[in-house]
């Protein structure tokens, strides 16, 4: 009875610490009705190279847009650096995550020296990882010709979790969307953010993405798109948020090792030179955007104008075969059902994932764990990425190979090797409910049968195929050294590790993951 009391004590205290903590460190947000007002603008092929390169080619291909697909991590950065170069008119850049690494240094700097040269740069980023960036921030938006804006700001700019005691269902709605725009002309589009890990600089662990560059139509939406946000409610202009003052900011690359090494394997790509000389391959294709409404960003969205809505009768239509690649696959009882159903009807219904030892995000494996044993008695196909796979350009198609180490990061899926879907969307609650997210699904055989091949070809050396023993009990299979390899515990993983998965599969948060 005095434990019981103690605690309920303690507990009340923590309450009424936490109350007066939010009510002293709440911030009202600013006054937003007098942001100013931009639209993105049409191509001008009198007025960019870039326009004058693919205007005809686009004419050429009505109703059509020309997609390229970026798998290597080096060659998307690429081709962003390439974008921010070319652009004569304007950039139009989307992310949720924006570091002051190698590669997003580089980055910052090129959109510097875009907006140097005339060009307009409108920079919107999601609030939640931009912290320690105020001053690089302020700079960027000191320049004249770039503005920047955040999405759902944290006003507690020196320690942001106390934002979350007094704003808390506004702060957990998240800004996931990440595009890329020049001269209304050229997209990229995908589930990369803009860090090392995602663009194949550094010797950190990297993420096996995806990612696509497309011009025409889909470059057209995702600039309408962009506006759409650009002026949402959730978005406010940094100088009604940064106090922080600009700081001092050089557009010459740093001159470190890492740097120049990084720079000068991209001069080696042989995309450079397609780049450089117009020659890149694009597949013609009707693609079309699917983006959340951002009222989602406030929970205003209807759930007819949302990601999940346009997703999902497309998966649900699958004749012969559904392949899913979902870093963060927490499906939920309505989704294993769906999943299973399809299943059950004779479809083939794939989902690659990651395993525990290759996730970044222990939680979000125990909202997948739980369903897995659901999904395997149904007839789905469960495999697992290693953590010595990640993305690799070496072989058309291929979207795991080998690494010193890696977490699978690309949000995509295929139907009847027909139709591909890339984007920002993981098949989890908090993409379907929370975050606002964006991709295309582009109709091509060509495409969908190049993702679906690739992983096929390696998914026996590079992931753990899961399926259940006579008993009923999880075994993992892989190869190794041509030799097949089972374990009847999640297979590199710690019992510490495990034992965190399993009490946060007991805890009420999978509307969280």
């Amino acid at each position: 009875m005095k434990f019981l009391k103690k605690t309920l004590w303690f507990l009340g205290i923590t309450a009424v610490v936490l109350a007066v903590t939010a009510v002293l460190t709440h911030k009202p947000l600013p006054d937003n009705s007098s942001r100013s007002v931009s639209h993105s603008l049409p191509p001008q092929a009198e007025s960019s190279a870039l326009a004058a390169h693919f205007l005809p080619q686009i004419q050429a291909h009505p109703e059509r847009s020309g997609v390229y697909p970026l798998r290597e991590g080096r060659d998307a950065f690429l081709t962003r650096l390439a974008l921010a170069e070319a652009a004569q008119q304007t950039l139009d850049v989307q992310y949720y995550i924006w570091r002051d690494d190698v590669s997003g240094h580089l980055l910052m700097q090129a959109l510097y020296k875009a907006a140097e040269r005339g060009v307009r740069v409108r920079l919107l980023l999601d609030d939640i990882n931009t912290g320690g960036l105020d001053g690089l921030l302020a700079t960027m938006n000191a320049h004249p010709n770039i503005e920047v804006r955040l999405f759902n700001p944290f006003m507690q700019r020196g320690f942001r979790p106390v934002g979350y005691l007094s704003d808390f269902f506004r702060l957990n709605r998240r800004m996931h969307n990440k595009s890329f725009t020049a001269d209304g002309v050229v997209t990229v589009i995908g589930g990369r953010n803009v860090g090392d890990e995602y663009f194949g600089a550094g010797t950190g662990v990297m993420f096996a993405d995806l990612d696509v560059a497309a011009v025409g139509a889909a470059a057209h939406d995702v600039g309408q798109d962009f506006d759409r946000y650009w002026a949402s409610e959730s978005v406010y202009p940094a100088e009604s948020i940064i106090s922080e003052a600009p700081v001092a900011f050089d557009t010459a690359p740093a001159q470190d090792a890492e740097t120049q090494s990084y720079l000068k394997a991209l001069a080696e790509l042989p995309l450079a030179q397609q780049l450089a000389d117009g020659s890149l391959p694009l597949e013609w294709a009707h693609t079309t955007l699917i983006s959340d409404d951002p009222a989602k960003g406030l929970g205003k969205a209807l759930p007819e104008n949302t990601v999940l809505a346009h997703i999902g009768p497309v998966m649900g239509a699958a004749q012969n075969e559904l392949l899913i690649v979902s870093p963060y696959f927490v499906p939920t009882q309505k989704g294993t059902d769906l999943l299973g159903g399809i299943a059950r009807n004779g479809k083939q219904v794939t989902v690659l994932t990651n395993s525990l030892s290759a996730t970044d995000v222990a939680a979000v494996h125990a909202g997948y764990a739980k369903y897995r044993k659901d999904l395997l008695h149904a007839g789905v196909h469960l495999f697992e990425l290693k953590p010595d796979a990640t993305v690799t350009g070496a072989e058309k198609g291929a979207v795991v190979g080998g690494s010193s180490g890696a977490s699978l990061h690309a949000k995509t899926f295929t139907v009847d090797n027909k139709t591909l879907f890339v984007g920002s969307f993981n098949m989890d609650p908090r993409s379907a409910e929370l975050n606002t997210e964006m991709g295309f699904l582009i109709d091509s055989p060509t495409l969908a049968a190049q993702l679906a091949d690739g992983l096929k070809q390696h998914q026996a050396e590079h992931t753990y195929s899961v399926a259940l023993t006579p008993k009923g009990d999880l075994q993992w299979q892989t190869l190794e050294n041509g030799q097949t390899a089972a374990f009847d515990t999640e297979p590199n993983s710690s019992v510490m590790t495990r034992f965190v998965v399993w009490v946060c599969s007991l805890l009420p948060i999978e509307w969280l993951l």
